[in-house]
């Protein structure tokens, strides 16, 4: 156990870090991610206060659908990514990182007219990740309900009397499900996921999965002095729908030209990298690594590295791994396909 963002987090379980990384590859593992926040949006102006405040564009989704989108600063920083679920006509569940949720909440009720109510529903709940190729047939025995909600969908289901969410979604480049659980349901919840064959899995698996499906990590690979379009992110921008905070330094960025860049790098060696690794090109230092570790499905040294230079796929650079020169190839993300 470990202290990550205010709450004591499982690291691992007895199984090892790397077996549980292997189970989501190939069967389906279950996290606990109640640190995560809830933010319950509710009212008539509930949908319209979300288009002000963050990125994307609700119009592209519906009622029963998640969206990833950024919550920015004036300076176009992302302040926090975050899922949104669209719960029901007037009723949306915004999913910010552990740290993040009351600058979230400020930043929603300071818009909010009386046709909104901003309410962070975080200690009423606990939020189970299950994840992997087999993590819908394994959760049938749970609940066929939840195990039938669409990728990137979002489902309301019961499970002993209680009132659930499920969500398409996850943070490891596999299918899976999320699942909004009372409090009170969630130690019945979790047995029964494990009863259904599910493996446990900490933060460490998590880490290295959504490291190699090249997801980015609030804090360290995106957040101050860090927008979209740094990040290669600009899809979750909406510049046609309207302003929002941080929408003109985007547009001032944009014209001037965008650097650094986010680029993956590859090792042949089974070294892991480590973030704020230097990157050199030509013993000139041309960036530094956001996220490093060593990939136990390729089973070398991968990397998410901020470059000044848009570096070519198939380029070499250079990182200094524990004192030695290590030659990296510049590759195309994600480092890892879903299974």
């Amino acid at each position: 156990m470990v202290p990550f963002g205010g709450w004591e987090m499982p690291l691992s379980y007895p199984g090892g870090t790397l077996g549980e990384h292997r189970a989501c590859r190939g069967g389906a593992v279950v996290f606990d991610v109640s640190h995560l926040g809830t933010v319950r949006v509710t009212g008539p102006g509930a949908r319209d206060a979300l288009q002000r405040s963050l990125t994307n564009d609700l119009n592209k989704v519906k009622p029963g659908r998640a969206q990833y989108t950024h919550l920015l600063s004036d300076d176009g920083s992302v302040l926090d990514d975050i899922i949104i679920w669209w719960v029901a006509p007037e009723t949306f569940d915004v999913m910010p990182n552990a740290s993040n949720t009351d600058e979230v909440v400020k930043a929603l009720r300071s818009g909010a007219g009386a046709d909104l109510a901003v309410q962070d529903t975080t200690s009423a709940r606990a939020v189970l990740a299950i994840q992997g190729p087999l993590a819908r047939e394994k959760m049938k025995d749970v609940s066929p309900e939840a195990a039938s909600v669409a990728r990137f969908g979002v489902k309301e289901f019961t499970f002993d009397q209680y009132r659930c969410v499920a969500a398409g979604t996850g943070y490891t480049g596999e299918d899976g499900i999320e699942c909004a659980v009372p409090a009170a349901a969630a130690g019945a919840f979790w047995q029964a996921v494990l009863n259904a064959g599910v493996t446990p899995a900490g933060l460490g698996a998590r880490d290295t999965l959504r490291l190699e499906a090249g997801l980015p990590l609030h804090g360290q690979d995106i957040g101050e002095g860090v927008t979209p379009l740094n990040a290669g992110l600009g899809w979750v921008v909406a510049w046609e729908k309207g302003d929002f905070p941080g929408r003109s330094a985007l547009v001032a960025q944009s014209e001037a030209g965008v650097t650094p860049l986010l680029h993956g790098l590859r090792t042949g060696g089974r070294r892991p990298i480590r973030s704020g690794t230097e990157v050199m090109l030509d013993s000139r230092k041309i960036g530094y690594v956001s996220s490093g570790n060593f990939s136990p499905t390729l089973e070398c040294g991968i990397a998410l590295a901020y470059l000044s230079n848009r570096i070519p796929v198939g380029d070499t650079v250079s990182l200094s791994v524990r004192g030695t020169e290590v030659e990296a190839e510049v590759v195309d993300l994600p480092f890892v396909t879903k299974s």
